[in-house]
């Protein structure tokens, strides 16, 4: 099956790899001849993270085909995101003109936005309503449009299949049953119980969010206030903390990015794995531990489903982009249903055209993609912030020391208001 011939490239999109080159010839620094910056038309680049699947430069060559005076020229940043993000901002920063196009994580987009550095995009140029309904919002900031969906993402619970059904037990949809199963079932095959993304950089902001999210609070609002809800953050970080407290989530796991949690559970040393769906590939593959033995659920929540956090990437504009007609356009092409249904099947990345997902030959192929569009369905953006940075960074510190058992749940609580208060007071 396809989705099982492209598990190569689908483990490649979360490796860290700090090196990053251009693509067609093209030097960094250099830009394409092209038409006059009024015309409003002619030849572009478009910066992205590393494509390490190399499905990119393809599907642009199909638009360098039929646009040759058009051109894109594709920049790829390092794979890292923190490193792509700098390289962005240093460039955004100092009023270059390197960059016309940014393919960009979902939760930049309103820092960017707010910084000046990428331009409103007028929603009747793209098919939004073809969308998948929540990822839009991860493109909007102020109640204005300011770039448009990509590539989607959401969290899903990968469970051993095999066992549970040994065990007469069906997949946890709640909390109590999945801390139930992890802390009695684990055990007996000498198994951890359950592992996230729990070392402290993003992976972990988005685990915790989660987890507040799903608890039925919030951390921010739209316009940047703080929202956080003390009871619903206890309850999301306790949940978490009281994991390796009781030993259902091992210790091993506040080291786990997304490549080192997805491995332990492909070696099958876990229970359950919260990751994204590029791990089902993965495991799925021939060197699996675990192929044919495992399922996918949406995640668990105190109650029933719980949230999961958005992730993926948006296309926006350059504020100082030079053919800024000619950039919405190559957008327009890039998020159309032909070339969605090829980022999944070439580049391995989940599509943001909701008739992708209900596509029956695609279903077969990809059997994680009715899951998915659940989860995508009921998930919700990063908290947005001019300041997102900082916000993330604060989170990730409170939420591991919580974890690590450092700071009771309730003074994490207390000490994550102050510090997000402080950051949504800062000025410029």
């Amino acid at each position: 099956m396809r989705w099982i011939r492209a598990a190569g490239r689908g483990l490649l999109v979360a490796a860290v790899v700090l090196s990053g080159y251009v693509s067609s010839g093209a030097q960094a620094g250099d830009r394409p001849p092209g038409a006059a910056h009024d015309s409003g038309r002619g030849p572009m680049t478009l910066a992205t993270a590393g494509d390490l699947t190399g499905y990119l430069g393809p599907l642009l060559e199909g638009w360098n085909r039929s646009h040759p005076g058009e051109k894109v020229t594709l920049v790829e940043l390092p794979d890292s995101a923190d490193e792509t993000r700098a390289q962005m901002t240093t460039e955004l920063r100092s009023g270059g003109g390197r960059f016309d196009i940014l393919n960009i994580d979902v939760a930049w987009t309103s820092e960017f936005a707010a910084a000046g550095w990428i331009a409103p995009l007028e929603s009747r140029r793209f098919d939004l309503d073809g969308l998948l309904p929540p990822v839009v919002d991860t493109a909007t900031y102020d109640g204005k449009l300011y770039a448009v969906p990509y590539v989607t993402n959401a969290g899903m619970l990968y469970y051993r299949k095999d066992i549970l059904d040994r065990e007469g037990e069906q997949p946890p949809r709640t909390w109590a049953q999945l801390e139930r199963q992890a802390r009695t079932i684990a055990p007996a095959y000498g198994i951890g119980g359950y592992a996230g993304q729990f070392l402290p950089y993003e992976g972990l902001t988005v685990n915790a969010t989660e987890a507040v999210y799903s608890a039925g609070g919030t951390i921010l609002g739209d316009d940047g206030r703080v929202t956080l809800d003390p009871a619903a953050a206890r309850t999301g970080i306790g949940f978490l903390a009281r994991g390796v407290r009781d030993g259902w989530i091992p210790e091993e796991a506040l080291t786990y990015k997304e490549e080192e949690s997805r491995q332990a559970f492909q070696d099958g040393r876990l229970l359950f794995l919260r990751n994204w769906p590029y791990a089902y590939a993965g495991a799925s593959g021939k060197d699996s531990e675990v192929a044919g033995k495992f399922g996918a659920v949406p995640l668990p929540g105190p109650e029933g489903p719980g949230t999961s956090v958005l992730g993926g990437s948006n296309l926006a504009v350059s504020a100082g982009a030079r053919h800024p007609e000619s950039a919405g356009d190559l957008i327009a092409y890039l998020t159309s249903d032909p070339v969605q249904r090829k980022v999944l099947t070439e580049g391995a990345l989940p599509p943001v055209r909701a008739g992708v997902y209900q596509d029956p030959e695609l279903v077969r192929d990809y059997p994680y993609l009715p899951t998915l569009r659940e989860s995508v369905l009921t998930a919700a953006p990063r908290p947005k912030s001019a300041r997102y940075e900082q916000v993330s960074l604060a989170v990730q510190a409170v939420v591991h020391d919580a974890m690590a058992q450092h700071q009771e749940p309730d003074t994490a609580v207390r000490r994550l208001t102050r510090e997000l208060v402080a950051v949504a007071s800062r000025r410029g």
